[in-house]
């Protein structure tokens, strides 16, 4: 996209829209332990200044890096969205990605599906979920056309909302194909058995696929079990989220996490409503029902609020 908004040089007023129009995009990417190529993918990132990485958490064990980046969104004169420095900055990335990082070498504890597993965009301030969606199609096209990975949207990027879990299960997301509990390469069919939304219908077995989606804030937040027995965690997952019977809106992994312990990695879809201590009390209840401890859990990134706080401080200091 090579439209450039022009804007008035009315300072206080592109200073008001930057702390009230803006949109998050979350990168997860397979990679965490060569930091050659996570600088790589960072100063891609950066390549524009309006782009802001605001949080970065990676897990050496999951070999996994989640990127959160901020900047705001214009718009036409009948106020339809036009652009966003997130577009070409998430795509930046995605092209040092797919070029450093082959999947068919990749091993990890998390799950994935692709180099570039999921990216996901949310509305901050006063933007909207329409606007969310808006750059998750655009960042998705451009994904699919030029670097021919198949993409699926999903949640308010898809024409009926279809959800990430639904399409990761079609898929096979949650299948490890490793070792038992680990992932490695890519060990599903070339022509995939869905049809992406965008890109092609058969498989780079490097790159993989990609998600792409938009929805309304979601809280991660992982808690450690003091046990190697990851068919315990399993269980324990499966009983806390809505999907066992245990806590609506609440979606969650059982996974090994390092040496001596396993983890319930927790997607808190409705965070207001179903929060952490709710999840934490519940995973301690059922893990000591396996004789298990369990430690304090964390979240894997910050909320809107310091979010916004952390953009609007980096963008003063960038521009000072």
């Amino acid at each position: 996209m090579d439209f450039n908004p022009t804007y008035t040089n009315n300072n206080d007023k592109k200073k008001t829209m930057k702390q009230s129009m803006l949109l998050c995009c979350k990168v997860y990417i397979s990679e965490s332990r060569n930091m050659e190529t996570l600088d790589s993918i960072e100063r891609a990132a950066r390549s524009d200044p309006e782009t802001i990485i605001v949080n970065k958490f990676k897990d050496y064990d999951y070999n996994r890096v989640g990127y959160t980046l901020v900047s705001y969104v214009a718009h036409d004169s009948i106020g339809c969205p036009i652009y966003s420095p997130l577009h070409q900055s998430v795509v930046a990335m995605a092209g040092v990605a797919y070029e450093a990082i082959n999947l068919e070498s990749h091993c990890g504890a998390h799950p994935r599906l692709g180099v570039i597993d999921d990216m996901v965009c949310h509305p901050l301030g006063r933007a909207s979920l329409d606007e969310a969606a808006w750059l998750a199609k655009t960042i998705a096209s451009d994904i699919g056309n030029r670097f021919q990975v198949p993409v699926y949207l999903y949640a308010a990027a898809h024409p009926t909302g279809k959800t990430l879990e639904t399409i990761r299960r079609e898929l096979g997301y949650y299948r490890p194909n490793f070792i038992g509990n680990l992932w490695a390469g890519w060990a599903r069919p070339e022509i995939l058995p869905e049809k992406p939304n965008e890109g092609p219908e058969t498989v780079s077995p490097t790159k993989g696929v990609v998600m792409v989606g938009a929805r309304p804030w979601i809280a991660t937040y992982n808690v450690p079990i003091l046990s190697t027995d990851v068919s315990a965690a399993r269980r324990i997952a499966a009983m806390v989220s809505g999907r066992g019977g245990g806590l609506p809106t609440v979606q969650t992994l059982g996974l090994v996490h390092g040496e001596d312990t396993t983890e319930i990695a927790c997607m808190l879809l409705e965070p207001n409503q179903i929060g952490v201590d709710r999840v934490q009390d519940h995973v301690e209840m059922l893990a000591a029902r396996e004789g298990l401890d369990v430690e304090k859990g964390y979240f894997t990134d910050l909320s809107p609020e310091m979010i916004v706080e952390r953009y609007m401080k980096l963008v003063s200091t960038d521009s000072s």
